[in-house]
């Protein structure tokens, strides 16, 4: 049976890795990103990944995308970026492209992908915003003002589509990482989790502080990370 996944953000970092895996495994990839040179570099020797240049900003864009793909069994969505500065700082520009990017972005692609799962009766929905770091302290240095509340809105909005469309054949899946975890770390607890449909949708990430959080390193102020 054909299997196809839509992988956003797919040119680096986590998207990038998601897209090789799930072609590794055999899964027909569709492999979504802006930066069209990292996405040739992610399809390189994967026969069975198909890239198409698309801001997920672009409603009518992700729409196009999934129309050439055809049916989606999974959608990872990894198209996020967190830049760093002071939450007084930040400028204004910079907290709106965060947040068109990361909560918009997510709203476009989920409306592009869910009815089609939905309809069909299977499908597997996975998001992965960027987490803030959850043990800062008064006078740390500068995290995402912007990529925290874009990160705490799509966990939010993952929560509203399990309430209103779980038990109808649609896992749903909200992977939230602090910026820096190495990818193979989220995609092996995203696995995990798929592997045991049932539950709630946060993908377990942390324990507390204990090794995934020493494994996330802190951002330097004006770092842009795409994800």
């Amino acid at each position: 049976m054909r299997r196809t996944a839509l992988v956003t953000g797919a040119a680096s970092g986590l998207g990038a890795l998601a897209a090789r895996r799930l072609a590794a495994a055999a899964w027909d990839v569709v492999a979504v990103d802006v930066d069209a040179e990292g996405l040739a570099r992610t399809a390189l020797r994967s026969p069975n990944m198909h890239v198409r240049t698309c801001d997920v900003t672009d409603p009518e864009a992700v729409a196009d995308v999934l129309a050439v793909s055809g049916p989606v069994q999974r959608v990872v969505h990894a198209a996020m970026i967190s830049p760093a500065a002071p939450a007084l700082e930040q400028p204004f520009g910079e907290i709106e492209d965060t947040l068109r990017t990361d909560v918009l972005g997510t709203v476009h692609v989920v409306r592009a992908a869910l009815p089609g799962m939905l309809e069909r009766g299977r499908g597997e929905m996975i998001l992965c915003p960027v987490a803030v770091d959850r043990d800062s302290s008064p006078g740390s240095s500068p995290g995402s003002s912007a990529g925290a509340a874009a990160s705490a809105a799509v966990a939010a909005y993952t929560e509203a589509l399990w309430a209103e469309h779980g038990g109808q054949g649609v896992t749903f899946r909200c992977a939230r990482a602090a910026l820096g975890t190495p990818p193979r770390v989220v995609l092996d607890a995203i696995d995990r989790s798929l592997a045991r449909p049932g539950g709630e949708p946060h993908v377990p990430l942390e324990d507390g502080g204990g090794p995934l959080r020493r494994l996330a390193r802190r951002p330097s102020a004006g770092a842009l990370a795409p994800r």
